[in-house]
């Protein structure tokens, strides 16, 4: 083989590790991106079940400790939120802070120990508006679980992709933070999920 034939390998060799370096590093970039997506609408959920909380806390439908409860979580929830996560935003990687977890559990277990009684939601399902509130409830506590499970796979799928020797190699991640699952209690009491 002579130098030039040798040089052609070699070229071809650099060329085909650049362009697959390039795919990995574009793939890794989008599943970064689905990460920071997941966490804004994973964000949009939870706001949406303080939300409906605060305005079943707000009705005069609940016994009055038990509004007052529910509304301070819920409450703790909403100051808790912090700037909003924008697309390419660094701090959306690396998950929702244990403040905010912590905050949104115990609006979680304030919500189940208000309506974990059968009793108490049939109670407020007895009028439209508290059939309504409980409904937006029920509909935005499984919307925020869905948003969880997902942002969570999303963050899954982009350690695997992170972990691979190639892009451990060649840096390809940069200095993207890695990503961090949320994991908080978001268990809706028993009653609530069939609404």
């Amino acid at each position: 083989m002579t130098w030039s034939e040798l040089a052609l390998v070699v070229l071809v060799v650099a060329a085909v590790v650049v362009w697959l370096a390039w795919i990995s590093a574009s793939r890794l970039d989008r599943l970064h991106r689905k990460v920071v997506a997941s966490r804004i609408a994973l964000q949009a959920q939870l706001a949406r079940r303080a939300g409906a909380s605060i305005d079943l806390a707000s009705s005069g439908l609940l016994d009055p400790a038990g509004a007052v409860l529910v509304a301070d979580a819920a409450f703790a929830v909403v100051e808790d939120v912090g700037p909003p996560v924008t697309p390419g935003a660094e701090l959306a990687l690396v998950g929702m802070g244990q403040d905010r977890e912590r905050a949104e559990s115990d609006l979680s277990a304030t919500l189940r120990s208000a309506l974990g009684d059968d009793e108490a939601l049939r109670e407020l399902r007895a009028t439209s508006a508290g059939a309504d509130l409980v409904g937006q409830l029920g509909a935005a506590w499984y919307r925020a679980q869905l948003a969880r499970r997902f942002h969570n796979e999303a963050v899954a799928q982009a350690r695997r992709a992170r972990r691979t020797w190639y892009v451990r190699l060649l840096r390809l991640s940069g200095h993207a933070a890695l990503p961090r699952t949320v994991e908080l209690d978001d268990q809706m009491p028993a009653g609530l999920t069939g609404s």
